[in-house]
């Protein structure tokens, strides 16, 4: 037969199992149970607010000491926890341990709905508001709701402008500490995630799976405006621009605006003059990656483009599609002075040239000028002989 002595103090209450000589101390506001006194009054310090242990270094304070010596790591760089498999280091022993389960396969913590397994317990948390469709965590500025607090602190930093994470190669700033890790992949050439159809290799998971979609012909991004199908969701974003009139990224230069912050990039080249890609067979400079790849094809003879009706074939699927409009009759470049149709955007442009007089090819040689650029050439031959 068990015997309990319940004790009340200041401190709190404990009970005494007196059979088993076992002591336990109970919190008196929220009755949790501690074996330890010293843990109890740790404990207390949640409902007290007390945090007497302090970081010299930034102020911030603790419950106890132990956690107090490991955020102090953060600033001493200090990682004694090493695992003994990747040699890969940790400032706090839980750490490692949620970091081997990567190389024992382990997922102890499994999804009461649908048996999914997890190595981490924060994880599986996280996933069954998935189920629950809880959001609990809510941004105080703009009120969207997160399924867990590190994403609502992540989203915080929207609105307060904080990036705390930076790359020391290039100085570029994060705030995400996974975006910094996959930022610092593009200096480091390292590409983790690889397709195991054709071996192309990939900095972020994310991009790996898109790109499978290549391969399985998965579209599960749908417009439902337009019922067109994407393979990843910020093909879908970019697409639904199209249907809202929005764009989001203007130049500071010449006000014009585009959908996509990546042509963005690539349009204020044209007036920085800056040409970051260089063909490693002429040294010819581009300042766009597609328009280096589409070069280099006049070095090495391709022509992935293939007319499925005629079987001709171009280095550039532009060419392809202006090309097909010879078998399907189309002219969807109309001119607005004549009303004469065209195939192409530069055929249309080109024939522009008849009505404004402006002839912008010029021969270096005699200063002769030209409406179009294949009558330059033509022309050049009488210099060269």
């Amino acid at each position: 037969m068990n015997e309990q002595l319940n004790v009340c103090s200041d401190e709190g209450s404990y009970s005494c199992d007196i059979r088993r000589g076992e002591r336990t101390y109970s919190c008196g506001v929220c009755n949790k149970a501690c074996r330890q006194k010293r843990n109890l009054i740790i404990h207390q310090r949640i409902h007290t607010g007390e945090r007497p242990y302090a970081c010299d270094v930034c102020n911030k304070a603790f419950t106890d000491k132990s956690s107090l010596t490991k955020h102090q790591r953060i600033h001493t760089g200090e990682r004694p926890y090493a695992c003994d498999v990747c040699n890969k280091a940790f400032s706090d022993k839980s750490y490692l341990t949620k970091h081997q389960h990567i190389h024992t396969g382990e997922r102890p913590y499994v999804c009461d709905v649908c048996n999914k397994a997890f190595s981490r317990q924060s994880i599986l948390t996280k996933h069954q508001h998935i189920h629950t469709g809880e959001r609990p965590y809510v941004c105080d500025v703009c009120n969207k709701a997160f399924t867990d607090k590190s994403s609502l602190t992540i989203h915080l930093r929207i609105h307060t402008g904080e990036r705390p994470y930076v790359c020391d190669v290039c100085k570029k700033s994060f705030s995400d500490k996974s975006y910094l890790t996959i930022h610092q992949r593009i200096h480091s050439g390292e590409h983790p995630y690889a397709c195991d159809v054709c071996n192309k290799a990939f900095i972020q998971k994310s991009n790996l799976v898109t790109h499978q979609r290549i391969h399985t012909c998965e579209r599960p991004c749908t417009c439902e405006v337009c019922n067109k199908a994407f393979s990843g969701k910020s093909s879908l974003t970019k697409h639904q621009r199209i249907h809202t009139g929005e764009r989001r990224y203007t130049c500071h230069v010449c006000n014009i605006a585009f959908t996509e912050k990546s042509s963005l990039t690539k349009h204020q080249r044209i007036h920085t003059g800056e040409r970051p890609y260089t063909c490693d067979v002429c040294s010819k400079v581009f300042r766009d990656k597609s328009f280096l790849k589409t070069h280099q094809r006049t070095h090495t003879g391709e022509r992935p483009y293939k007319c499925d009706v005629c079987y001709k074939a171009f280095s550039q699927k532009s060419s392809l599609t202006i090309h097909q409009r010879i078998h399907t009759g189309e002219r969807p470049y109309r001119c607005e002075v004549c009303s004469k149709v065209f195939r192409g955007k530069s055929i249309l442009m080109t024939h522009l040239h008849t009505h404004t007089g402006e002839r912008p090819y010029k021969c270096d040689v005699c200063y002769k000028a030209f409406s179009q650029k294949r009558s330059l050439i033509k022309h050049q031959h009488i210099h060269s002989g």
